[in-house]
């Protein structure tokens, strides 16, 4: 496997690595990772590899008692995933493959959350045509206005809230 192809790939194994833990190094990745990793990058493709083949491989190429897999170990992991993805080719072409899908790819969710747009969901997450008190959460274009548009803003004049003659009692006395 020529070197920077097997960067590409390595790369990939880091971003899918430190995915969802700040702490982690990306020098090794959990289970977790390594089944999202073979979900976006299509190793999995629930034919031909399900999650439970991801999972066994996973178990069989870790060491014992480790929570996660090394660079080595996932190069272990997808020496074996590939064969069963790729029926029919060569060990070698099989992995090239399935390096092939990996290689570049970073973890789907990198960036800002989008709003999710599916089933019944844009209604509940349209802000304009929210009523009541949290329509005074957003401005005109759907933006949030965080506290401010969450809390009413604590009047400490010491008059009752509605009171029609606040800062009259001076006057009258």
């Amino acid at each position: 496997l020529h070197s920077s192809k097997m960067s590409d790939v390595e790369n990939s194994f880091r971003k899918f690595a430190i995915y969802g833990d700040r702490s982690a190094s990306g020098n090794d990745m959990t289970g977790k990772n390594f089944s999202k990793m073979c979900k976006e990058c299509g190793v999995m493709d629930g034919k031909a590899v399900t999650s439970t083949d991801v999972d066994i491989i996973f178990n069989k190429v870790k060491t014992k008692g480790a929570r996660t897999i090394t660079f080595a170990e996932f190069q272990q992991a997808m020496k074996e995933l590939c064969i069963k993805r790729f029926k029919g080719k060569s060990p070698e072409d099989a992995l090239q493959a399935v390096y092939g899908l990996i290689e570049g790819k970073e973890p789907s969710t990198v960036g800002a959350t989008k709003a999710t747009k599916v089933g019944g969901v844009e209604r509940l997450t349209d802000t304009s045509k929210y009523t009541g008190s949290h329509k005074e959460r957003f401005d005109e274009s759907g933006k949030g206005k965080g506290l401010a548009g969450r809390q009413d803003l604590t009047d400490n004049s010491g008059y009752v809230g509605a009171y029609k003659g606040a800062g009259t009692y001076n006057q009258m006395h």
